[in-house]
């Protein structure tokens, strides 16, 4: 879609080119939700691609994705097999809701900073405990917990002038066994229910809720617990107004869903 309101393209090739933040500019990396639909507040855009930031670097500390890397670049990624959570990141890329045109153009920053509920970054990043890498309008940086940058639907902890630079997962996490469950309300449909399950060599379990809630849930056992504690942990966890309500599936339909993919995911890591 052409957007009419936007009289400036910005292309900056380092950080120093940032112009200042003002009122009507959005940042510009794949642009598969920007010229989706009318922009009518934008006048300026400023276009990542030119910062040349490498999509993904590896090393002892874990990996680091940045914001501009897309989700088929993602998807077609090797890593060491000491990184038993490999298999998380196509499935996660998979799980979005688009050809593969989109996959192509769609980034990893934006589908986070977009903060959808079936966003399926948040489910991935979130559950391999990802430290977002944010560039403030001062020049400096800050970090963000991924389980607490997502606030609602289209709502993320940066500021107005805040650029998410990338997304940093260790490397203890990387090497997790891990499970992936999606329901949708049809079979190509938006995911009504996206979960996914961590199980750490000392036996520790992460239970990742998205999708079906607001936002992401992170929910972390010693142990895998038995199936009433998982129940009620989620309950707990979960409360009425946080079930997410739209016309891929009612609240009560999205947890019932989450509790019996929790189920799942529980039972595949315990075998």
């Amino acid at each position: 879609m052409d957007l009419n309101t936007i009289t400036e393209i910005g292309r900056p090739r380092a950080r120093g080119d940032l112009a200042p933040w003002r009122d009507g500019d959005a940042w510009l990396a794949g642009g598969t939700w920007l010229f989706s639909e009318p922009q009518p507040g934008l006048t300026r855009l400023i276009d990542l691609a030119g910062l040349g930031w490498p999509p993904l670097e590896t090393g002892p500390a874990g990996l680091r994705i940045a914001a501009t890397c897309t989700l088929s670049r993602l998807a077609a990624a090797e890593f060491p097999p000491e990184w038993r959570a490999g298999p998380l990141f196509g499935a996660c890329c998979e799980a979005l809701l688009g050809s593969f045109k989109i996959r192509n153009a769609a980034t990893v920053g934006g589908n986070l900073c977009m903060a959808l509920p079936a966003g399926p970054m948040a489910a991935l990043c979130v559950a391999l405990d990802g430290v977002g890498v944010a560039w403030t309008p001062d020049g400096g940086e800050r970090r963000i917990p991924m389980r607490e940058f997502i606030h609602g639907p289209q709502r993320n902890a940066l500021a107005p002038g805040e650029l998410l630079r990338a997304v940093a997962l260790p490397a203890a996490a990387l090497r997790r066994r891990t499970a992936l469950r999606k329901m949708s309300l049809t079979p190509l449909g938006r995911s009504a229910a996206l979960l996914a399950g961590t199980l750490a060599a000392d036996g520790a379990f992460g239970l990742t809720v998205t999708a079906a809630t607001r936002r992401p849930v992170r929910l972390d056992f010693p142990a895998i617990p038995g199936e009433a504690a998982l129940r009620a942990a989620l309950a707990a966890a979960i409360p009425a107004a946080l079930w997410y309500d739209d016309l891929h599936g009612a609240p009560a339909w999205r947890e019932h869903l989450t509790h019996r993919l929790a189920l799942e995911i529980r039972e595949e890591l315990a075998a």
